[in-house]
C-alpha cells in the first residue's frame, strides 16, 4: 500500500470518527431533553421552545422565498443591462457612420443644390412681395430639379447580381454627383448667354446642342458632363450605378445622335 494510499485512508477514517461522535452527542442531547421532558415544570418551557423553533421555520421559510425572488429580479436587470449595453453600441456605431449625404440640423434636404436652394428658402421666409417686382417668381421658374437620394429599402430591392460590391453610401454619392453635374450645367443655361464668358458660351451652345424632343422641359446629363462637373470616371462601375439608379426609377436613358442623354425623373 502506497504513502498516498494510506494517507486517504486515514482522512476516511477521521471522517467516519468524527460522524458517529457526532451521532452519539445528539443520542445525549436527545436523552436529557427526554429526562428535562418528564419534569412538569420544565415542559411548558420545552413547549415555548417549540413553538419559537417553529416560528424560526416559517420566517427561514419566507425568506428564503423572498432571496428566490430578488435572485430573478436581479437576473432581469442583468438581462435588461446588456440590452441597454447593446442598444449604446448601435447608437454609437450610428453616430460613427452617418451617410455623408444625410442632411445636418439647419440644413435644406439637398445640400447640393448650390446657390438655388438659398434663394428658394430666402424666398420661403420672406414677406409676400408685390406683383411689379417680378425677379423673384424668375428665379422660381429657373429652380434645378435634383435627384433624390435612395432610402435603404430601394437600396435592398436591387437584385444583387446587379447591385455587386456597391455600397449604400457610394450609390448615394453618385446621387450626389450626378446633381452636382446637372446644377452646374443648369446654372449656365439659365444666365444670359451676353452675360456668360467665352468658355461659358461654349459650353451652353454644347447644351443647346444637345437637347432633342425628348428632352424638352426634362432635366439631363450626357457622360461628358459628369466628367467635367463632377470630376468622375465614367467607367464600368459608375455604368453600374447608373443602371440601379435606373432601376430605382431615379433617371431614364434617352440615345441619339451618338449620345446617351440620363433624364432625371
Amino acid at each position: 500500500m502506497t504513502a498516498t494510499q494510506e494517507e486517504m485512508n486515514h482522512c476516511e477514517l477521521e471522517e467516519v470518527t468524527q460522524h458517529i461522535n457526532d451521532k452519539i452527542s445528539m443520542i445525549r442531547r436527545l436523552l436529557e431533553l427526554r429526562a428535562v421532558a418528564k419534569d412538569p415544570d420544565k415542559r411548558g418551557t420545552l413547549l415555548k421552545i417549540e413553538q419559537e423553533v417553529s416560528a424560526i421555520n416559517v420566517l427561514l421559510d419566507r425568506f428564503e422565498r423572498y432571496v428566490g425572488e430578488q435572485r430573478g429580479l436581479l437576473k432581469h436587470l442583468k438581462d435588461l443591462e446588456g440590452f441597454f449595453l447593446e442598444d449604446e453600441q448601435d447608437a454609437l456605431h450610428l453616430k460613427n457612420n452617418i451617410p455623408p449625404h444625410m442632411p445636418k440640423r439647419g440644413q435644406q434636404a439637398a445640400p447640393q443644390g448650390g446657390g438655388q436652394v438659398a434663394v428658394q428658402s430666402r424666398q420661403t421666409d420672406a414677406p409676400p412681395v408685390s406683383q411689379e417686382q417680378g425677379p423673384p417668381r424668375k428665379h422660381q421658374r429657373h429652380q434645378i430639379k435634383e435627384m433624390e437620394f435612395i432610402t435603404v429599402p430601394e437600396f435592398d430591392s436591387i437584385p444583387p447580381y446587379m447591385k455587386g460590391r456597391v455600397t449604400y453610401d457610394q450609390l448615394n454619392a453618385a446621387v450626389q454627383s450626378i446633381n452636382t453635374a446637372v446644377t452646374s450645367k443648369y446654372k449656365i443655361l439659365h444666365q444670359p448667354v451676353k452675360t456668360l464668358n467665352n468658355v461659358s458660351r461654349t459650353l451652353h451652345q454644347r447644351f443647346k446642342d444637345q437637347e432633342t424632343k425628348d428632352t424638352k422641359g426634362q432635366f439631363f446629363i450626357v457622360e461628358q458632363d459628369i466628367r467635367e462637373f463632377a470630376q468622375l470616371k465614367v467607367d464600368k462601375r459608375f455604368v453600374g450605378m447608373l443602371n440601379m439608379l435606373r432601376h430605382c426609377q431615379r433617371l431614364k436613358e434617352v440615345r441619339g445622335g451618338g449620345l446617351t442623354r440620363f433624364i432625371l425623373l
